[in-house]
């Protein structure tokens, strides 16, 4: 049953997910595997297989694609003629924004000019490098395969090449002061085009770093530090006029990645590949529901799953009504706009007045963790303890 629902500002994205790596680094818990020899053909076909099968999913009638992310992994391993079979399939089978926003994820060990310059020709209009610190001693900490000329040379490659560019970098690091950060940091913003992601060193389970953390293998700054550290983020990437718009993302208005907006304001979003996540929102009236996808994580029972069955789905789950709003308030509340209360209306189908704790909302308002002006947004404070946070706002 397709939608009849209207698209609005949130947009309509496709995530397309290429899970190989060089190597696995020791913070990351996405989906990527360390692989030398890849069958590009096999890929190329399997992925447009599940293109097709979730685009008919979807329903076309009515949707506008506003976006396509190739994300990983590392996408940029991905051959440049892959990349445009599935440009050219995705156009072919929906209405395209006139602005359509393409981003590919790259490492800085995994380019190269003319590589660089076929993604470009691919149609990828937007590319977003995993630098992560601009020090030896920190990329040799997080075991990135690239140094810091390579990251230096991969930036000013990609600014030449791209309309759009964007690069991420970690702080928080072990033993990382302020000063350190502060003049890291400053010297990102004279290599950054319109949009910085910055990261707080985070350490997840099931990493590498997990066991070695625990094992006392390095110390992280403590909380004051840690607080500290963002502090010094915020001012300066406001003072150079890209303000946070998102937790860890920061943007001249107007620059702001339009793939993860789709995400953080509930829109809808196709996925394909291994492990990829999608949302569909489908029916009318009362039969109008929203759908949780997920596709099988392991890449070769992925391959094996489409070329047998057309798909890889692992699980469809018809999200209630109260998870489905619980979710457009996890993720609108990252945004430093915060939450449209026209738009959470719509998608989720009940006033946000009426999907809050009030007691929890007041006592947020008393202690300046929520804005008491506008729409419903965390202030600067609150999106220190931001899980707190919205504990606190769901009855």
């Amino acid at each position: 049953m397709t939608s009849t629902h209207s698209q609005g500002r949130e947009g309509f994205g496709l995530y397309i997910h290429w899970p190989f790596c060089l190597s696995k680094c020791p913070y990351c818990d996405f989906n990527s595997h360390a692989a030398r020899q890849i069958d590009q053909d096999r890929w190329r076909r399997a992925l447009i297989t599940e293109l097709d099968h979730a685009a008919a999913e979807a329903g076309r009638e009515d949707r506008l694609l506003t976006s396509i992310f190739f994300g990983g992994g590392t996408p940029s391993l991905m051959a440049p003629d892959t990349t445009a079979a599935l440009i050219e399939h995705a156009r072919s089978l929906f209405r395209c924004s006139n602005d359509l926003e393409i981003t590919l994820e790259a490492n800085p060990s995994a380019v190269d000019r003319d590589r660089f310059a076929a993604f470009r020709q691919a149609g990828v209009n937007r590319v977003s490098l995993g630098i992560q610190s601009l020090r030896e001693d920190s990329l040799r900490f997080l075991e990135r395969h690239h140094d810091r000329q390579e990251a230096l040379t991969a930036i000013e490659t990609a600014a030449s090449l791209f309309p759009r560019y964007s690069f991420d970098l970690i702080y928080a690091r072990p033993g990382q002061t302020v000063e350190e950060w502060r003049s890291e940091l400053a010297e990102a913003l004279t290599l950054a085009g319109d949009h910085l992601s910055l990261y707080q060193l985070t350490i997840e389970q099931g990493t590498r770093f997990f066991n070695d953390y625990a094992k006392g293998a390095f110390i992280l700054p403590d909380d004051e530090q840690a607080v500290a550290l963002y502090e010094v983020t915020q001012q300066m990437m406001t003072a150079a006029g890209r303000p946070a718009y998102e937790v860890s993302n920061h943007a001249r208005p107007g620059e702001e990645c339009r793939h993860n907006l789709t995400y953080w304001r509930g829109g809808d979003y196709l996925a394909v590949g291994p492990g990829a996540h999608g949302r569909l929102t489908l029916g009318d009236g009362a039969q109008r529901h929203t759908l949780a996808l997920r596709r099988h994580r392991a890449p070769e029972i992925w391959l094996s799953q489409v070329e047998a069955n057309g798909h890889a789905t692992r699980e469809k789950t018809i999200l209630s009504a109260a998870e489905r709003r619980e979710e457009l308030i996890l993720m609108g509340l990252r945004l430093y706009d915060g939450l449209d209360p026209a738009l959470f209306a719509r998608l989720g189908g009940q006033s946000l007045d009426s999907a809050l704790s009030a007691s929890g909302l007041a006592m947020l308002r008393d202690e300046g963790l929520i804005a008491t002006d506008g729409p419903l947004r965390v202030t600067p404070q609150g999106m220190l303890c931001l899980n707190s946070v919205i504990a606190a706002l769901l009855p």
